[in-house]
C-alpha cells in the first residue's frame, strides 16, 4: 500500500515545522521507509516570526535530496505575486486588503528577510528593499511551487478542489483559495482529498477529505500525519494517533 507523509500550514514556524519533520524521521525508523514523500501542503509563510528560515530550510532540504515535495498556499502565491508585482490585488481578498495588510501576516514575512521599510508607509521603498534582501533562490523556489500532487489513493493539495472536476481542469485560484463548495460536499471524490487553509481544531478525517490545518498562524501547532491508501494517523512525540472519519 502506497505511504505518503503530509505537513499543514507551516505559517513561518520554522521550530515547528523542525519538531513536524523530527516527528516524520521517527516513523521513518519505525516503519523502516526512508524513501515516502512528504508532501508540505502549502501557506509556508505570514503570520509566523521566521517565513525566510521556513523557506531556507525547505530549499536546503531539496538541494540535498529529501524526498520532499512543498505545494503551493495562497499566501505562498501572495508572496510570489508581491515581489513581481506589489500592486496586483488577488480578488479573494477583501476590499481594501493586500498583502501587507496586518490581517494577512505580509509584513511579518517581510520582517523575517530584514525589511524594515514595510512598516514606514512607502510602498515603493518597502518593495524595492525587498527585491534586495530576498535572495533569489526563494523567489525561484517559490515561483516554481506546484499546485497538486497525488499518492496512490491520496491527492494533495492546498485549500482543496471543486468537486466534480478532473484534477488537471481545476482552476488554480479554487485549488488555494476554496472554501464551501468543496468543504460542504459530502459526496466521494474518488481519492482522499490531503489538504489545509481552512484551520481546525485538530487535524479531522471527514471521510472524503483530510484537514490538517491546526493554526499555526493562530499558535496552533503544525500537524504531520502518515497516510496509507484512505487512512491516516497524527504523528505524536508516543507514536501514531489514529485519525478517525467523522462521517462515512
Amino acid at each position: 500500500m502506497s505511504r505518503a507523509y503530509a505537513i499543514g500550514d507551516v505559517h513561518g514556524q520554522l521550530g515547528k515545522l523542525r519538531q513536524a519533520h523530527a516527528l516524520i524521521d521517527e516513523d521513518r525508523r519505525r516503519a523502516g521507509d526512508d524513501r515516502a514523500p512528504v508532501i508540505h501542503l502549502g501557506d509556508l509563510v505570514d503570520r509566523g516570526p521566521d517565513s525566510r528560515g521556513v523557506i531556507q530550510f525547505l530549499v536546503d532540504g531539496l538541494a540535498a535530496g529529501a524526498p520532499w515535495l512543498v505545494l503551493k498556499g495562497n499566501h505562498d502565491r501572495l508572496f510570489a505575486r508581491y515581489l513581481a508585482d506589489p500592486l496586483w490585488a488577488d480578488n479573494h481578498l477583501r476590499d481594501g486588503y493586500d498583502w501587507l495588510h496586518p490581517a494577512l501576516g505580509g509584513r511579518q514575512t517581510l520582517a523575517s528577510y530584514g525589511v524594515a521599510s514595510a512598516e514606514t508607509g512607502d510602498p515603493a521603498e518597502a518593495h524595492a528593499e525587498t527585491l534586495a534582501r530576498v535572495p533569489a533562490a526563494h523567489v525561484a523556489f517559490l515561483k516554481a511551487l506546484p499546485l497538486w500532487h497525488r499518492v496512490g489513493q491520496a491527492l494533495f493539495v492546498h485549500a482543496g478542489i471543486r468537486p466534480g472536476i478532473a484534477i488537471k481542469a481545476q482552476a488554480e485560484d479554487d485549488l488555494v483559495w476554496i472554501r464551501a463548495p468543496f468543504l460542504d460536499h459530502t459526496g466521494d471524490h474518488g481519492v482522499l482529498v490531503v489538504h489545509g487553509h481552512t484551520t481546525v481544531e485538530a487535524a479531522t478525517h471527514y471521510g472524503n477529505r483530510l484537514n490538517l490545518d491546526s493554526g499555526a498562524g493562530y499558535g496552533g501547532p503544525v500537524s504531520a500525519a502518515v497516510i496509507e491508501g484512505r487512512s491516516a494517523w497524527l504523528l505524536t512525540e508516543t507514536g501514531r494517533l489514529p485519525i478517525d472519519p467523522v462521517c462515512a
